[in-house]
């Protein structure tokens, strides 16, 4: 059985998470910034990185520069060209690009009443 929680090292030490407290990663130049409900991590690490390390914990990439956990996404709703807005617990939103909208189908097991969002590209 694999641990269920991440070691991040922060301010000299290492902290053990739950991946399920983390709310979104969004890429900052040469870092990501962990974001959790109460507070967040500035960690030296690429984005691609953290998506590999993620994924099987249920995070998605959205953006080229912003992981979500797939959890944590409340509402999802389309933009003016194609790209999408997704909000997550606590209200942030973030835009999704059309390169990652196909992402969006892993968030629910089953997509009722949203034929023309699943059926496109």
């Amino acid at each position: 059985m694999k641990p269920i929680k991440i070691a991040i090292k922060t301010k000299g030490k290492i902290l053990l998470i739950h991946p399920g407290d983390i709310l979104a990663v969004e890429a900052e130049g040469n870092y990501v910034l962990l974001r959790r409900a109460t507070d967040s991590y500035l960690l030296r690490e690429s984005i691609s990185t953290m998506a590999e390390k993620l994924e099987a914990y249920g995070f998605i990439r959205v953006h080229r520069s912003v992981l979500v956990n797939a959890s944590s996404v409340e509402e999802i709703h389309p933009g003016t060209s194609g790209e999408y807005m997704l909000r997550i617990a606590g209200g942030r939103q973030y835009m999704v690009s059309r390169t990652y909208k196909n992402n969006l189908k892993s968030l629910a097991h089953a997509w009722i009443g949203t034929d023309t969002f699943v059926d496109e590209g």
